[in-house]
């Protein structure tokens, strides 16, 4: 038996959104997707596992689809999971076993938003050249949007919501002109809890460090 075989069934159809037939990946990268953020916004542990598995079908989605930078950004943000795990349990350095929510400093805006230009234009070239994408900077785009927001929930940056905001802003109508309507839903919905994490990372913000923000899985 194969891999492709073993993962043939994934690729079935389960119901059909404005005719377009949804496969089982999308509906479990849909539930999946939507426990992890809602886990985010509470900063609970158990988000990055969630998070992975997540991960794991977009990787199966994406390819299906042609977004071929959003397929690989998933293999990256497994690896920034591991590492967010890391930090939100060991407080990200010694002394502490505690990360509390920080704003994020002038200078790692400097070098986000640096790292976030040279990799879109990277990525839109490589798509175009390298792919058949049809959508290369959009694509590229959202992938830079949500490495910079993701390493800032790795060290609990408050303003990785906002990126979160951004690259779902862009999602949204990109996943429904790729008809991957229940996707684009999922996104909308992220929308929504990106602005409840928002709002509840402020508010742990503003009250400073506190014993417990990091919840157990």
């Amino acid at each position: 038996m194969t891999l492709a075989d073993i993962l043939e069934p994934l690729q079935q159809p389960l119901v059909t959104v404005l005719d377009t037939p949804v496969s089982w990946t999308e509906v479990l990268g849909f539930g999946s997707g939507a426990l992890c953020v809602w886990l985010v916004a509470r900063q609970h542990l158990a988000n990055w596992p969630i998070g992975i598995a997540n991960n794991l079908f977009f990787i199966l989605l994406f390819a299906q689809s042609g977004l071929y930078a959003d397929a690989g950004l998933q293999i990256v943000f497994i690896a920034l999971a591991a590492y967010g795990w890391w930090t939100w349990t060991h407080g990200g350095g010694p002394g502490t076993s505690v990360l509390p929510v920080r704003s994020t400093t002038r200078t790692e805006w400097a070098w986000l938003l640096a790292a976030g230009a040279v990799a879109t234009l990277g990525l839109t070239l490589l798509l175009s050249r390298a792919t058949d994408s049809t959508v290369p900077f959009w694509d590229a785009l959202t992938t830079s949007l949500s490495l910079m927001a993701t390493y800032g929930q790795c060290r609990k940056r408050v303003e990785s919501w906002w990126l979160w905001i951004a690259a779902d802003l862009v999602y949204i109508p990109l996943y429904a002109y790729k008809e991957l309507y229940l996707t684009s839903l999922l996104y909308l919905g992220f929308l929504t809890l990106c602005l409840a994490g928002l709002r509840n990372w402020n508010r742990d913000l503003a009250a400073g460090p506190r014993e417990g923000a990091v919840v157990p899985a």
